[in-house]
């Protein structure tokens, strides 16, 4: 996510910090650079041209040039113009005063609509909501079959109906379902196209006119850059939009749709779609993305991401085995379920401050952690808890078990033993809150 923009400005930062003194022409030089940054990230050249004046103006002023640190205030300035560029605050979904709230997923056909409008209804879920979904894509025959298959995955009841063939009544019938059953939230999967078509638009404009949504949410492919912006545009003007929820941002290196569409459309951007597990949205927080563009990390979504995670009572259980010396396999496999279920290793690494570099040319091979757990679910009950009774004959039962190698096993127990020895170090230590050491391969 914004690995090439955020190399780019992490270069022009460094060198302008490098220097003790800032003239006007320095940061002139230092605009151009990154205005070109900005514009080969595939940002809205109108968008620029502001953003580089409102810092130009901000940066060659008296306090900022005489500072004893310039190179850092116009970091600063940077940062904050960043924020506002991509709406300063996180904007909530709006809730409905007298439920159900009613959501309309709208956007064209491949953007992720379907697969957003199930991880939308999982996070309403887990806040102890009771959500429905309504299939009201008419259009693509696999649309009906793949949200009821998303549905059963996360346990949320999917309102279709393979006989209607008009989408209104569809859903009107499907509200009149959710005030029976009592749902306090209800999200229209609709239908896209391949293009912004006069006759998607009269459908759209329809279903509001039947169901009068609280919000019309826009899912956008954040790959498709300015053609996702402009996109955008012409649905709020045509329909009007409330949001935009910007998918596949884990393979949007650029990062220009996230960068201009507030601007040019007014309406905030309020979910990212980060990776294709049902699990993979984030409330978008502008400050912490302009955190990760300006390579500062993103802690607060590392911990929220940590907590949801990891239960409060699973972390004191594994605390006193720690204490006691009694870690085992069996915690070691556990541990490692629950780091891999905050995501993929990259993009957790990568909100750690200073890490985006320390990381930039190693790849984590997730295949790994399937050959580990392979291993550990190899062994007997009686293995992973007492490692002294794996022999010579145990390690080629549990690599022939395991699809590895002896040589795997031995590298397992090797690095089992290492981390153990790092506990004991830590438990000499008398800190609470331990946190399990890096696990390396």
């Amino acid at each position: 996510m914004f690995e090439s923009l955020s190399e780019k400005l992490d270069s022009i930062f460094k060198k302008l910090k490098s220097r003790g003194l800032l003239k006007e022409e320095d940061v002139d030089v230092a605009l151009k650079e990154i205005r070109l940054a900005l514009l080969e990230a595939d940002v809205n050249f109108r968008v620029v041209k502001d953003f580089i004046q409102h810092v130009r103006d901000r940066a060659v002023g008296k306090e900022v040039l005489e500072s004893l640190s310039p190179g850092q205030q116009v970091v600063k300035i940077v940062y904050e113009k960043l924020c506002e560029l991509l709406g300063a605050t996180n904007t909530k979904i709006q809730l409905s005063p007298n439920p159900p709230t009613v959501i309309m997923m709208v956007g064209l056909h491949g953007s992720g609509k379907t697969t957003t409008s199930a991880k939308l209804a999982r996070l309403f879920k887990k806040e102890g909501r009771k959500p429905m979904l309504v299939a009201a894509d008419l259009q693509r025959p696999a649309a009906i079959d793949q949200l009821s298959y998303l549905g059963k995955q996360i346990d949320i009841p999917v309102f279709y109906s393979k006989e209607i063939k008009d989408p209104v009544i569809l859903c009107e019938s499907a509200l009149k379902q959710a005030r029976l059953e009592g749902r306090d939230i209800v999200i229209f999967d609709t239908a896209g196209r391949l293009h912004i078509a006069e006759d998607l638009m009269d459908e759209l404009s329809r279903i509001k006119a039947k169901v009068n949504p609280k919000e019309i949410l826009l899912v956008a492919d954040a790959m498709t850059g300015q053609d996702a912006v402009n996109m955008s545009k012409s649905f709020n003007e045509k329909i009007g939009i409330d949001g935009i929820i910007l998918t596949k941002m884990d393979g949007d290196a650029r990062g220009g749709a996230a960068l201009s569409i507030r601007s040019v459309t007014g309406k905030p951007i309020k979910f990212i779609g980060t990776g294709e597990k049902i699990d993979m949205l984030e409330p978008f927080y502008p400050d912490r993305i302009a955190n990760r563009i300006l390579c500062m990390g993103d802690v607060l979504t590392l911990i929220e991401q940590a907590q949801q995670s990891f239960d409060q009572k699973e972390a004191e259980k594994l605390h006193k085995r720690i204490i006691e010396e009694s870690f085992s396999f069996e915690d070691l496999r556990d541990h490692l379920k629950k780091i891999r279920s905050m995501g993929p290793l990259e993009n957790i690494l990568g909100m750690i401050p200073g890490m985006n570099k320390a990381i930039k040319d190693i790849k984590v091979d997730e295949k790994e952690f399937v050959k580990i757990e392979a291993i550990i679910n190899s062994m007997t009950p009686e293995e992973r808890n007492n490692y002294n009774i794996i022999n010579g004959s145990r390690r080629r039962r549990i690599s022939i078990g395991s699809g590895t190698t002896v040589t795997d096993v031995n590298r397992l127990i090797k690095q089992y033993l290492e981390m153990k020895k790092m506990m004991k170090m830590f438990k000499g230590s008398g800190k609470k809150g331990f946190r399990l050491p890096r696990f390396g391969f």
